[in-house]
């Protein structure tokens, strides 16, 4: 590659290709991204959507985001981009094994955004406009492509999608043939942690419901944090049958807590209400069943501030049972077998264990109540937040053990949708049409941020694995009891999209 050189203000080395705005590059590099271009001005935007046959809609960035100056994106311009020198030695570079440079160049900001911790973002004139020529990409680069970075089954499952075409199946047999998949690549290291600049205001947010025993742990954690929250507040809604009121009492802690008694339903109302009365510079999500640990504010905002960004989520570790302590989250810590110390973009987001600028949290409004109910209010609420342009980083310096007793909380609401006929409550997404002979499965408020947030072609993709999966992916034997069931799981399908469909009409709410 013949780079030339930048050189900044800090003495950090960038290499570039074309001629970027070099008057942008200074305060590029004290943001959080790592690797710099404008290729959707040279068109690149979206280009090889087959990756939709592997990432479907599990991956927030299987498609570039609209009317944004600057946001994440793994389409990467070949030719055009600028890199900090650290991070392109680290990742050691675009692969050599691909003959076309645009898919080396894919190849690179893909892994280095899903799984090596490095940020590529496009950023509006950073480079010239050029001619909009999409990117030439063969039938061989795809399954290149594919098998140097997915299991054998997802190029399969492109070729049975593609037709059959024998030479869709001759491009994928040649390269099994002379190319492995990529196994133990590197990641960019954490930037070591700055202390906190200021005195930002920390407002905790708790929503709970008959679980007051864990709450009151929760608060008990945050007594003891090293960087107090300013200000902590519990929306609880256990029924007025079950709950204790003396157990809340707010001059028992260092900080303001405002105990409020929920009358609404749903996690995401509770939110709501408790967003309204947050007065912090940061908003803090918690869910109610979890433990931290002292540092554990303290590294949410340093992170924050040393990286410059506006949204994170921390590590979140699963309890073996709920009387274990943070004895027990540092034990599982030192035995931690996944790639612990990786900052980068977060693939969720996560209600247990997330802080967020509250002013981005107000551009947002709030969560959007059409979740209630349901699944799926965090992951929406972590890709709105991306799509107005506020990237949410992965922290793994803010660790919680999550706890999950079997009982109380909010999914006491949710597990009605379980059931049929005159037990069954109704669920606040069936709205006008209570739900009667046929179940919807999946969730209607999965299909619902489908619809909000995905395209056609992303949700018939989805579709199809769906079923795929549905037919093939239990034990053989029990085929034929799968396909005689089928045709109810179809109308099943589709009365999950009738729902979402009826979400969609009524657009976000958040009240």
């Amino acid at each position: 590659m013949n780079f030339q050189t930048y050189t900044t203000t800090k003495g950090e080395t960038l290499y570039y290709l074309g001629q970027p705005d070099t008057t942008k590059l200074e305060a590029l590099a004290e943001g959080y991204g790592d690797l710099w271009h404008a290729s959707f001005d040279q068109g690149f935007k979206n280009a090889f959507s087959d990756i939709v046959y592997q990432a479907v809609v599990f991956f927030w960035f299987v498609s570039d985001f609209d009317d944004l100056d600057q946001c994440v994106s793994w389409r990467i311009n070949p030719d055009a981009f600028v890199v900090r020198k650290s991070v392109w030695d680290t990742l050691q570079g675009f692969d050599t094994n691909y003959t076309n440079p645009v898919m080396a160049a894919f190849d690179f900001g893909f892994n280095a955004l899903r799984y090596q911790g490095a940020i590529p973002m496009y950023v509006k004139g950073l480079f010239p406009v050029a001619p909009q020529a999409t990117p030439k990409i063969s039938r061989q680069d795809r399954y290149d492509f594919y098998r140097r970075n997915f299991i054998p089954s997802h190029a399969v499952y492109m070729a049975l999608r593609k037709g059959w075409n024998p030479l869709e199946w001759w491009a994928l047999a040649k390269a099994k043939s002379r190319l492995n998949l990529k196994k133990d690549m590197p990641v960019i290291p954490p930037k070591p942690l700055e202390p906190i600049q200021g005195n930002p205001t920390v407002s905790y947010i708790i929503p709970t419901m008959m679980r007051q025993d864990f709450t009151l742990n929760l608060l008990s954690d945050l007594k003891q944090q090293t960087y107090l929250p300013t200000q902590v507040i519990v929306v609880d809604a256990t029924p007025e049958n079950a709950r204790d009121s003396s157990l809340y009492r707010p001059e028992d802690y260092p900080f303001e807590v405002i105990f409020r008694w929920q009358t609404t339903k749903g996690s995401c109302r509770a939110r709501n209400e408790a967003i309204a009365l947050c007065t912090g510079d940061f908003i803090i999500f918690g869910d109610d069943d979890i433990r931290i640990p002292p540092d554990f504010v303290e590294n949410h905002i340093r992170l924050l501030q040393t990286y410059g960004a506006g949204a994170a989520n921390g590590l979140d570790i699963r309890a073996d049972h709920q009387q274990q302590d943070l004895t027990d989250l540092a034990h599982k810590l030192q035995n931690y077998k996944g790639q612990r110390w990786l900052v980068g973009c977060a693939a969720t987001f996560n209600n247990a264990n997330s802080c967020v600028l509250r002013k981005h949290v107000q551009t947002l409004v709030g969560n959007d109540i059409n979740f209630d109910g349901g699944y799926g209010e965090d992951s929406d609420f972590g890709l709105s937040l991306t799509k107005i342009g506020v990237d949410v980083l992965f922290n793994p310096f803010s660790t919680n053990l999550h706890l999950k007793p079997p009982m109380g909380g909010y999914r006491f609401w949710g597990s009605q949708a379980k059931l049929m006929g005159k037990k069954r409550k109704a669920q606040p997404w069936e709205l006008d049409t209570p739900v009667k002979s046929i179940r919807p499965v999946p969730s209607p408020t999965i299909m619902y941020q489908l619809h909000k947030h995905f395209t056609a072609e992303q949700r018939k993709e989805y579709w199809v694995k769906y079923f795929v999966f549905y037919l093939f992916k239990g034990k053989f034997w029990t085929l034929p009891m799968r396909i005689f069931w089928l045709p109810l799981r179809i109308l099943q399908y589709r009365k999950s999209v009738f729902y979402a469909k009826k979400l969609m009409a009524l657009g976000k709410r958040t009240q």
